[in-house]
């Protein structure tokens, strides 16, 4: 299904609610927004398979663009709102997007504009800019009705990788008519989300998980609560006020809802929620314990990525029975490989495999990062670089993550990607960055940089050279990219081959590991 049938059915009520605000987004106004801008797309010479940038905080407009491009058979990129203008003006080239459509609360909008010379259509909402044209100004003109044909999108998301470039997901699109109902896993089974579900979604709409969550939660006709940003007690609240059924969340947020203290948590009525869904991060084992203890046996996990290449899913009972997994095949099948792609018995662990009948994705611009996700000998069966092993009941174990992708508070950040800026600074002759134990978020970002012969023998103050190299990283990257600490080390451990040997150094500052 999709908002143009739940509009015949429940008109006035409401499709999202801003948690914040209490402005509330109803079925017919979304259908009828969301027609608008199609029509509009289709009016700027939009074709089915073009591409749409979508750079926005959590607003209830998001949807009604994003609704738009489903709508319409175009792939929607949705663009981390924290990333600069040249972090975002990247993607939105690469992605080849003919149109974006950005909020001006959440980036320089005439930077951007002035960088991104290949989308000729821009959009803005809530501001004003030039070389920007208002979208509600834009879509006034358009007729509320839907397309003639209304063929389904799909989303394009960015994903980094070890290129250290983002490289966007795209899946073909299926043919089929918006009608049918979105692509991918069926969210009434096993979690019951349907046409009488209230969805609390604490997390920020552009990364895959809540997007695609919301999405497929209207899809079914549910109503979603959006935060416009996460707070614990807040949370808590919400699940109170609009008798929240369905949410979904990442480990640091139940960190954060565990360190309230026993009367906040004990002060909410939360007998309406049904089902707690997480993924993201992996959860440690006796924070899921704890949550369990205090919300109930409600919390489903599942593990899956952007990629779509599989999945699998595990309810409360069976974590119970099986602490620390991640559930059992549930889309596609599991293979653990060794590095030579021979398949391993149960109990050892490997790359961890999924086999589709074809294969679901490929990374766009990227020939050889598609390439590289596949099984040497198996084009069907695809990895996105994890570790882990099966038991001999067929559940899957996680034991390490991508190559020293750091996960932190449930955000993916790449090393590359912020070693190619720092390598940049005339007084870093090398650097290496990685993750760090973080009580709060898991991980935190480090760096280790070797300085430059002339600086390192100058005695040069080092906390002074640390702020020099923090205020350099926050001009280029994100501020949730920037180093937390950045340590100095006389060389760091490469092969005669010119590859960084980076356990080395990472294995220092994990201990146990």
């Amino acid at each position: 299904m999709y908002p143009g049938h739940w509009s015949t059915i429940k008109g006035s009520s409401p499709a999202v609610i801003n948690a914040a605000t209490g402005e509330t987004l109803s079925w017919q106004e979304l259908d009828d927004a969301s027609n608008q801008i199609a029509q509009l797309f289709r009016a700027r010479g939009l074709a089915t398979g073009d591409h749409v940038a979508l750079l926005m905080e959590n607003h209830l407009d998001f949807f009604c663009v994003a609704w738009a491009a489903f709508r319409s058979g175009l792939y929607l990129t949705c663009i981390n709102r924290y990333l600069t203008a040249e972090e975002a003006a990247y993607i939105v080239e690469d992605s080849g997007s003919r149109v974006i459509v950005a909020s001006a609360l959440v980036v320089d909008c005439v930077a951007l504009a002035g960088l991104i010379e290949h989308c000729p259509v821009r959009f803005i909402v809530r501001g004003e800019a030039s070389g920007w044209e208002p979208l509600p100004q834009a879509v006034a003109a358009q007729p509320s009705l839907p397309l003639a044909e209304q063929p389904m999108g799909d989303s394009m998301l960015y994903s980094s990788g070890t290129t250290g470039q983002p490289k966007g997901i795209k899946r073909p699109l299926t043919g089929r008519s918006v009608t049918e109902g979105i692509p991918g896993m069926d969210l009434t089974s096993p979690y019951g989300i349907d046409e009488h579900s209230i969805y609390l979604s604490p997390a920020p709409l552009y990364h895959a998980a809540p997007f695609g969550y919301c999405m497929r939660t209207l899809a079914f006709g549910g109503t979603v609560i959006m935060m416009e940003k996460f707070d614990a007690a807040g949370a808590l609240e919400l699940i109170e006020r609009y008798r929240v059924t369905h949410s979904q969340w990442v480990p640091t947020m139940f960190v954060r809802m565990l360190k309230l203290s026993q009367s906040d948590r004990n002060q909410y009525d939360l007998s309406s929620h049904r089902c707690a869904i997480h993924a993201a991060a992996p959860c440690p084992v006796e924070v899921k314990q704890q949550m369990m203890a205090w919300w109930g046996p409600i919390i489903w996990e599942y593990y899956a990525g952007t990629e779509r290449n599989g999945s699998t899913v595990i309810g409360p009972e069976d974590w119970l029975a099986h602490p620390g997994s991640v559930g059992q095949a549930r889309s596609g099948v599991l293979h653990i490989c060794d590095e030579d792609g021979q398949e391993l018995p149960a109990g050892q662990e490997g790359l961890i495999y999924f086999e589709q009948p074809q294969r679901p994705f490929v990374y766009h611009n990227a020939p050889e990062k598609t390439a590289d996700s596949a099984h040497p000998d198996h084009a069907n069966w695809t990895a996105l670089g994890d570790v882990g092993y099966l038991d001999e009941e067929g559940y899957l174990y996680l034991t390490d993550r991508k190559a020293y992708l750091i996960i932190s508070g449930g955000v993916n950040i790449y090393p590359r990607e912020i070693e190619d800026v720092l390598i940049l600074h005339d007084k870093v002759t090398d650097v290496a960055v990685f993750g760090v134990p973080n009580e709060e978020f898991g991980e935190e970002v480090k760096a280790v940089v070797q300085l430059a012969g002339g600086v390192s023998d100058s005695g040069a103050d080092e906390s002074a050279i640390v702020a020099e190299l923090s205020q350099f990283a926050r001009e280029h990257l994100a501020g949730y990219k920037v180093p937390r600490t950045i340590d100095f080390i006389a060389e760091l451990p490469r092969l005669p081959t010119g590859k960084l040997y980076k356990r080395l150094l990472r294995d220092q500052y994990w201990p146990g590991k």
